[in-house]
């Protein structure tokens, strides 16, 4: 299989990641929607990435991740792929240094994750090929004192990935939840693009739960 044809929502598509992904996936011929809470940036991307579909949402509410659903299907349908890209990096100081404003901001990540995951479930698990994946960090293996916040939401994160690979193979063969770790993702956008596009020349058996880290 390939992506041609599919669709695909990459979350939090602004960065230089998603801008990375969104290109492969088109020059595998996907559709790509790409949805961030900035409509600067998200004008940026579309005058960057030419035939990228821009969708303005807050995934951290609820309600703006359903109209976005609703947006989707009546725009174009169900879609066949999730890539999560909605997070950054908030640490240092040690355990007194972890506060909780750095908290609430990265567990942001996190509950998109949730409100994401669950309102596209129903598209996911009904295609012949559904994929979801997410970026963690190698920090979920080896966390430091001063990266506790953001190791902590990244747990939760791979916590909730597993928990929609075992929905997955409950629900039939088809679909696959992945985990790409990273150390850092800053030199390793081309090759997380590379990694989500052969999502779809995989089986979804063989990716179902599985955890890789880019390097």
């Amino acid at each position: 299989m390939s992506t041609d044809g599919r669709t695909v929502l990459i979350a939090g598509a602004t960065s230089a990641s998603g801008r990375a992904v969104a290109r492969a996936l088109l020059a595998d011929g996907a559709r790509v929607i790409a949805v961030g809470s900035n409509r600067g940036r998200l004008d940026e991307l579309e005058a960057s990435v030419p035939g990228v579909i821009t969708e303005l949402a807050d995934l951290t509410v609820k309600y703006d991740v359903l109209e976005l659903s609703m947006r989707v299907h009546a725009r174009i349908g169900d879609v066949d792929g999730v890539v999560h890209l909605v997070g950054g990096w908030r640490g240092g100081g040690g355990i007194p240094g972890q506060t909780d404003d750095d908290f609430r901001a990265l567990e942001a990540s996190f509950t998109a994750l949730r409100f994401v995951s669950r309102t596209f479930w129903d598209d996911l698990t009904a295609s012949d090929a559904g994929r979801i994946a997410i970026v963690s960090s190698t920090t979920v293996e080896q966390p430091t004192a001063g990266s506790a916040n953001y190791s902590a939401v990244k747990a939760a994160s791979e916590s909730w990935m597993r928990s929609l690979a075992d929905g997955f193979a409950k629900a039939g063969d088809t679909g696959a939840a992945t985990i790409f770790r990273v150390r850092s993702l800053s030199g390793l956008e081309d090759a997380l693009a590379d990694a989500v596009v052969g999502l779809w020349a995989a089986d979804a058996a063989e990716l179902n739960g599985r955890t890789t880290t880019l390097a």
